[in-house]
């Protein structure tokens, strides 16, 4: 895939009018109050905003928030997100009630030079996720110009994050390009040596980016859920811990071409046991393929730390993408942040994907002392596999 594409500065949008697919799918108050939680990803869009305003644009912005399915949820509306868009831009936001109907189309005809118009949820609409060509023609009729910034989204081939492109010149804005210059820079070009980092619970879930990583890495360091599918592939006792039993000749597999292909594959040496899934267990050390009937491991344990951390310390690049351990329980979030400090303290670039691995730096206090946090947990996976992402794909080549 070409990650070198165009963006909002390659193009003049001087009195043109905008559409901007922007990533608003923010976590909401369960109580139905249209509070919104967290407004990390409203702030994240401001800076293309203000640089298509400053440069003189109209700017029709769009999002998905959830997944009505194709009804008109009001509790998926995107109004609050409108008010508070306009709070941090310090303008009104003009709101359509629809995306494509008669109100966002009188709207978008009347939008001046320095307006912003939020049209409603996308996913209102059935033919959103089915990339309707119907339905992207007419979200392109409203603009002249598309500029895509969803990364969250970009590994979708919906209408509003690749369909659009059909009718309109598209580029980047500048998260979709942050993104692009990190992960793309990290994998087409690191600065070596490059250590890949990855957690999480399964090896069902990583196959695709372990495979294309043992290409591309020098070091590939295994933790989370998914270590004791390889333990038990190599005939460890990992009692009650999670097994994925049909993918242990594919660990094998793996741990045969990282020695073909020189790569250096890390796996836990100990591991912090626990007798039950709870934050309270008790808990012990045990050495890596040795765990107990009814105990399960929770946590990568010291000695594993200590050389995961070590593999680390002069790494040029560090990609890391999911969790050492059950972080959200403080007993067992120690080897999580222990990677995490490791990571803070090293002078490579860190590149954090998405989803838990972004939650637990944040929540760890560590999400300043690190390069670059993605914004797509699902895109950033995606993007680690080589895959081609639909949402870049769709844009214009620098």
């Amino acid at each position: 895939m070409n990650y070198n594409k165009k963006t909002v500065k390659d193009i003049d949008v001087k009195g043109k009018k905008v559409l901007l697919r922007c990533d608003f799918n923010v976590p909401m108050a369960k109580d139905g109050s249209g509070v919104i939680t967290n407004d990390k990803r409203i702030r994240a869009a401001l800076p293309t905003i203000q640089y298509l305003l400053d440069q003189g644009a109209a700017v029709i912005a769009c999002s998905h928030m959830g997944k009505p399915k194709g009804e008109v949820k009001p509790e998926l509306s995107l109004k609050p997100v409108a008010a508070r868009l306009g709070e941090l831009l310090g303008k009104d936001i003009i709101m359509a009630a629809d995306v494509v109907g008669p109100d966002a189309q009188a709207k978008a005809a009347a939008l001046q030079a320095g307006q912003v118009l939020l049209l409603e949820n996308t996913r209102f609409e059935a033919g959103e996720t089915k990339n309707d060509p119907a339905l992207a023609k007419a979200m392109a009729g409203m603009a002249e110009v598309y500029v895509s910034d969803a990364f969250g989204a970009v590994h979708r081939a919906h209408a509003s994050t690749a369909g659009v492109a059909d009718y309109l010149p598209a580029v980047s804005g500048f998260l979709i390009q942050k993104e692009l210059d990190f992960i793309g820079g990290a994998l087409a070009n690191p600065k070596r040596p490059l250590v890949a980092i990855l957690g999480g619970s399964k090896v069902s879930s990583k196959i695709g980016v372990i495979n294309n990583l043992l290409e591309i890495a020098d070091t590939i360091i295994i933790g989370g859920g998914m270590a004791y599918t390889f333990s038990a592939a190599q005939g460890g006792t990992v009692g009650d811990s999670l097994l994925e039993e049909d993918w242990k000749d594919y660990s094998l597999e793996m741990i045969q071409k990282a020695k073909d292909k020189g790569v250096k594959l890390l796996l836990p040496v100990d591991t912090v046991i626990a007798d039950a899934f709870a934050p309270d267990a008790n808990s012990k050390v045990v050495k890596a393929g040795e765990i107990p009937d009814g105990w399960e491991g929770l946590d990568i344990g010291p000695e594993t730390m200590k050389l995961y951390c070590d593999a680390v310390a002069d790494a040029g690049t560090v990609i890391w993408n999911g969790p050492m351990g059950v972080f959200e329980f403080d007993k067992f979030a120690v080897g999580t942040k222990a990677v995490a400090e490791a990571l803070s303290k090293t002078n490579a670039i860190t590149i954090i994907g998405g989803g838990d691995s972004a939650a637990a730096v944040q929540q760890l206090g560590y999400a300043d002392k690190m390069t670059h946090i993605s914004t797509g947990g699902g895109a950033s996976l995606e993007f680690m596999e080589g895959k081609e992402l639909p949402g870049v794909a769709c844009l214009l080549d620098a």
